[in-house]
């Protein structure tokens, strides 16, 4: 592929999200920024909401793994069912009864200012450094592909795309949002589809054959049975629920859209089909990394160094122009969703919870969205500092752990949610930054040297519910029965 036509199509896609961006962003007000007036289809959230929990690196990772975990991450695809039905069926019942605009209001009503700022500073940490690791991964790619042809810096590069995802999302919020994330998903499912197909014509097969291909091989394999072994089945079971109920529930980003939704009844619709879709668009990923290692086989192809390069490896390198220009759009439908939701929601994060923006009637409408707008620019340049800070670091094991760092920071959250529906007990609410910090430190020690202290068993995706014990645990030992 030439570099011209992949910035071509670039350009192309941004002008459709600015043309959806401009028509949902007229008349704007805070309310608007941060719940759409609660008037959002709750088909199209459910929709829309697909590209939004599928990243770029979902996108890259997710069929390279199928060499080493073969069907095994289906397990824990099954687990986020039942975390989507918790979803449903206990934390927005909740949510909706309160009329939450962030969820990290409801540690405040619970527990007091020091519970509900230590919430959403996890958030706003975790999806800080989370999303600009996903965002770097795709930035990475562009510049590799396209902008290391006519010598643009790095940090140009990050610059444009970020800018990008200002220009749309600077006036429109989750409105805006909502409806260009049915589009990226669109094309995110359509640039599988279509990888699949021309993956299969490469190889002269039709899809039934690749399915009875996988279905005699070991890349079928589905359940793991050794229980020391990280994808243990059980442990992938219920590692998938938490990592649902964390990420999803107890996350502003994907609950912000949710909360948009006019009603309860209407919202657990949108949670319930997303979590159907989501099954089998995952289930598409892996039938996609299948055809990869088939493909890879049959032609003798060397495998990458990482198996993150394997689709671009394939899709750029080793099929025709089409594929690049699809495995193209794919990948900068993964990445804006992963950049312009963060972005929205961080700004709705800090301007409700840290600046109380929703309640101060002394500032007029107009003052409060110059408020507003200061606080996007200002998260959009500290994402720029955390992906140019990853830039420097160029050591993807290194960037790995922050990125799991940054996962662990999940787990405090849940163990506080948790704590806090689950007794009616009162916690000392200036202790809970510290009990919320101390969790994480100590797992990431159990999880550093599981192998020595519990006899060769490796802790997988269960550090999630350690975390989030750890830290109900140590709130209960500073809470005290209600009066």
């Amino acid at each position: 592929m030439q570099p011209s036509a992949v910035l071509i199509i670039i350009s192309i896609y941004s002008l459709v999200l600015f043309y959806i961006a401009f028509h949902t962003g007229k008349n704007q007000s805070n309310a608007n920024f941060f719940v759409a007036k609660k008037q959002s289809p709750w088909l199209v959230v459910a929709y829309g909401m697909i590209g939004a929990s599928l990243s770029g690196v979902t996108f890259m990772s997710v069929p390279g793994w199928v060499g080493d975990t073969h069907f095994k991450y289906l397990m824990v695809v099954i687990g986020y069912l039942i975390g989507y039905a918790v979803i449903a069926l206990v934390l927005m019942p909740l949510y909706y009864r309160l009329n939450l605009t962030t969820i990290y209001t409801y540690l405040d009503q619970r527990f007091g200012t020091w519970s509900h700022k230590t919430g959403s500073f996890f958030f706003i940490l975790s999806r800080t450094i989370g999303a600009s690791f996903r965002i770097y991964l795709v930035v990475h790619v562009l510049q590799t592909f396209v902008f290391d042809a006519w010598h643009v810096p790095f940090i140009v590069t990050i610059i444009l795309f970020l800018a990008l995802v200002i220009l749309y999302t600077y006036r429109g919020g989750i409105k805006t949002i909502i409806w260009t994330d049915t589009l990226q998903t669109t094309f995110m499912l359509l640039a599988v589809v279509v990888s699949i197909f021309l993956i299969l014509k490469e190889m002269n097969m039709s899809f039934g054959q690749l399915v009875q291909n996988v279905w005699h091989s070991e890349l079928s394999q589905v359940m793991d049975y050794d229980i020391n072994s990280r994808q243990y089945y059980w442990k992938q079971l219920i590692s998938g629920a938490f990592i649902a109920i964390a990420m999803t529930g107890l996350d502003q980003e994907m609950m912000q859209k949710n909360l948009s939704i006019r009603t309860l009844k209407d919202a657990q619709k949108n949670m319930f089909s997303f979590s159907i879709a989501l099954f089998f668009v995952n289930l598409m990923f892996l039938f996609l990394g299948a055809a990869l290692y088939v493909l890879v086989e049959s032609k003798g192809i060397a495998l990458p160094k990482s198996s993150d390069d394997l689709f671009p490896m394939i899709a750029i390198q080793y099929l025709s122009p089409l594929a690049g220009i699809v495995f193209i759009i794919g990948l900068i439908s993964a990445a804006y969703p992963s950049a312009d939701g963060a972005l929205t929601s961080l700004t709705t994060a800090f301007s409700i919870d840290f600046l109380a923006l929703d309640k101060k009637e002394n500032l007029s409408e107009e003052q409060a969205q110059n408020i507003r707008h200061k606080v996007h620019l200002v998260f959009a340049f500290i994402l720029f500092l955390v992906i140019y800070i990853f830039s420097l670091i160029n050591d993807r094991a290194v960037i790995d752990k922050l990125f799991t760092v940054a996962g662990y920071t999940y787990g405090p959250l849940l163990g506080i949610f948790a704590f806090g529906i689950l007794s009616k007990r009162q916690v000392i609410d200036r202790v809970v930054p510290f009990i919320a910090v101390l969790s994480p430190v100590i797992c990431y020690f159990i999880s550093e040297y599981s192998t020595y202290l519990f006899n060769g068993y490796k802790i997988g995706f269960e550090l999630l519910l350690l975390n989030g014990l750890i830290t109900f645990v140590g709130l209960f030992l500073i809470s005290k029965k209600p009066n």
